[in-house]
């Protein structure tokens, strides 16, 4: 395993497990959508992009690659509460097969914000992929395809970040809650 920086708690995921789970996850992509022409994924940034790098190469089904970005947190993470697209599709998606992908669902107020605008749009068919699903109560928000379910903590890796730090790291680990709650060591 890499090493564990002394802001992180444990590794939750493994780079191996994630990469077993994105394998599953495109395959079942696959046989969900057999028969259809073209996939229209779409990345929200910047959480989702190794996620849907790694998902991308993995999938047989023909797919084109674009991205959306929100904000809905602010420097360090506390949250302003408002969802605004930030920057949208390059091209509309009515009509199109698309599958949204998401890095993590906390609260669920950014996915169903996103999932509304992305339905009122028309595609032929909107379907959601997200890594990780924290067990908390919030926003109902329909989930096709999972990675995994974790414990609610604050967690990086794989895209994930903390104040833009470790976005790059190959696993997923706990933040340390002193960090996060402004009990610097």
């Amino acid at each position: 395993m890499d090493r564990l920086y002394p802001d992180l708690a444990r590794v939750l995921l493994s780079e191996e497990q994630i990469q077993a789970r994105v394998a599953q996850i495109a395959e079942q992509i696959d046989r969900d959508c057999a028969g259809v022409e073209e996939l229209y994924l779409i990345g929200v940034l910047k959480g989702a992009f190794i996620f849907l790098a790694d998902l991308a190469r993995r999938l047989e089904t023909p797919h084109t690659v674009d991205f959306m970005a929100l904000s809905s947190y602010g420097k360090r993470g506390a949250s302003s509460g408002a969802v605004r697209i930030v920057m949208d599709l390059r091209e509309p998606i009515e009509g199109r097969y698309v599958i949204l992908v998401e890095d993590i669902l906390d609260t669920g107020q950014t996915l169903d914000y996103l999932y509304r605008t992305l339905q009122g749009r028309r595609p032929a068919s909107l379907r959601t992929c997200v890594l990780l699903r924290k067990r908390r109560e919030g926003v109902r928000v329909p989930i096709d395809y999972l990675g995994f379910e974790i414990p609610d903590v604050w967690v990086v890796g794989y895209g994930l970040d903390y104040a833009e730090r470790f976005r790059t790291l190959p696993y997923i680990a706990e933040l340390r809650t002193e960090l996060y709650r402004g009990e610097r060591r």
